[in-house]
């Protein structure tokens, strides 16, 4: 009699739960958002990061909340896409929040700042050292919510139609470059500029520019700079961890049930491990590929780097001294910057040396 019971009660429970899972589904609220990337379509990598968080909110929604993806400029240039995701215009923006320092220079720590942290030091910060706290802070002011949700690691340093031999080289240099290191490379004589990512390479190739960067190998072979300028330099020091971040429209994140924006967070968390990934698996045999073209692999000489090094932190401290967000937000990062250092610097520094030097021996 009792397993009788015991098994009728199970049968009334499992159709209970069975009939609940429709129930749940038809009162869950159909939402649609639009996200523009800052990237053009033909990157797999970081536009198609985006198309893959996408599918992954649908999903873990049942359908319910869809998120369309468009590439620049489909909806708006790439320098608009903070207004609009402001505006409501659309929802969110798929960026690199240093494109908007000329909104708040403090939005450059959300991405990373050169000679500053690298990608697992980031996280670290973000996620476990205040950084996403104090990030939200400044971006709450402008009606903002931001997201990390992937890396691409440390960048090249660029495609140069002259070789950089001395830090005199630099002067008068037409770099496309953006962000804080454009601010930096000014004091050294770089004239810096902002270009849309279609025409970088007619520009480099006209002569209207002298360089460019954009992220590394990988990206940089799709974008063909290599048929129009020789020496590849690296490292991009002003991008030891280039975050990608989706800005939301704050209050409209607001208005998203709970287990949206769970959904939202967990495809932005994995994003973040699967996009580094995939530059770390693309950029080796890229690099290969660029080299048998007749790409010229450089490194900065040491004198430049010690000055863009010099000249970046004159600008860290100019800049905290003009901007109360930008110094309340660098002295905790430095800090954090400092202890960090010091346990790559014993841990992962001296055994990745030590491979690669070992490496070379065999």
């Amino acid at each position: 009699m009792k397993r009788r019971n015991f098994l009728k009660a199970s049968a009334t429970g499992l159709a209970a739960s069975v009939m609940a899972a429709p129930a749940i589904a038809q009162t869950a609220p159909a939402i649609r958002w639009r996200m523009q990337t800052a990237w053009p379509r033909a990157l797999d990598t970081v536009h198609g990061s985006a198309e893959a968080l996408a599918k992954r909110v649908q999903s873990l929604t049942d359908g319910k909340f869809e998120i369309r993806v468009f590439a620049a400029p489909e909806i708006v240039p790439p320098p608009q896409i903070f207004d609009a995701v402001q505006n409501q215009t659309i929802e969110a923006g798929h960026v690199l929040s240093t494109f908007y320092i000329g909104k708040k220079m403090a939005y450059a720590f959300d991405a990373g700042v050169p000679f500053g942290l690298n990608l697992r030091q980031q996280h670290a910060w973000l996620f476990h050292g205040g950084g996403l706290a104090a990030m939200r802070e400044v971006f709450a002011k402008a009606g903002l919510i931001q997201f990390a949700a992937g890396n691409v690691g440390v960048q090249m340093g660029g495609f140069y139609r002259k070789e950089i031999k001395t830090v005199e080289d630099l002067q008068g240099l037409k770099f496309r470059i953006g962000g804080f290191g454009g601010v930096v490379m000014r004091k050294l004589g770089v004239v810096p500029t902002q270009i849309a990512t279609a025409d970088i390479y007619p520009s480099l190739e006209r002569g209207t520019i002298d360089a460019a960067e954009w992220i590394g190998p990988y990206d940089d072979e799709k974008l063909g700079l290599h048929k129009v300028a020789k020496f590849y330099y690296y490292p991009g020091w002003w991008e030891g961890s280039a975050q990608i971040t989706i800005l939301l429209n704050l209050a409209k994140w607001n208005e998203l049930p709970p287990a949206y924006k769970e959904a939202f967070e967990m495809a932005c968390h994995e994003q973040n491990v699967v996009l580094i990934a995939k530059y770390d698996a693309l950029n080796p045999a890229a690099l290969k590929r660029l080299i048998a073209q007749g790409v010229q692999l450089k490194q900065f000489p040491r004198a430049v780097l010690d000055a863009c090094y010099k000249a970046t932190m004159e600008t860290l401290d100019e800049q905290a001294k003009a901007d109360a967000d930008f110094k309340k937000i660098h002295d905790s990062w430095k800090v954090f910057l400092d202890e960090s250092n010091s346990w790559f610097r014993v841990a992962e520094a001296s055994l990745d040396n030590y491979r690669y030097a070992a490496g070379r021996r065999r």
